[in-house]
């Protein structure tokens, strides 16, 4: 890549744009997961007692938590991809074409 197409990429105001609301969503969404994740470990250190109630004759509270961790996780990561194959690709695909004609 040459020093003028990367001087024009980030002189766009829409790169500017682009980088801010991708970090701060990408912060938010991990911020999110680290609250639940240690909570649960948390709540493990702290309150063993709860975790050790029993749901039915053998499962306790601890493996549906676990698999909402999971779940939760795994719909986390859907989120990102939905707006990042939408509202993210399209302000890269905006600055592609306001710099296009160096390339």
């Amino acid at each position: 890549m040459n020093k003028e197409l990367v001087e024009r990429i980030k002189a766009n105001p829409k790169y500017t744009e682009l980088i801010t609301k991708r970090s701060s969503f990408a912060i938010k969404l991990a911020i999110f997961m680290l609250v639940v994740y240690y909570g649960f470990v948390l709540v493990i250190a702290f309150n063993k007692e709860f975790f050790a109630t029993k749901v039915g004759e053998v499962m306790t509270v601890a493996w549906p938590i676990a698999v909402a961790i999971i779940l939760i996780a795994f719909i986390t990561t859907v989120i990102y991809v939905l707006r990042a194959n939408s509202e993210f690709e399209d302000l890269e695909m905006s600055i592609k074409n306001d710099v296009k004609d160096i390339l």
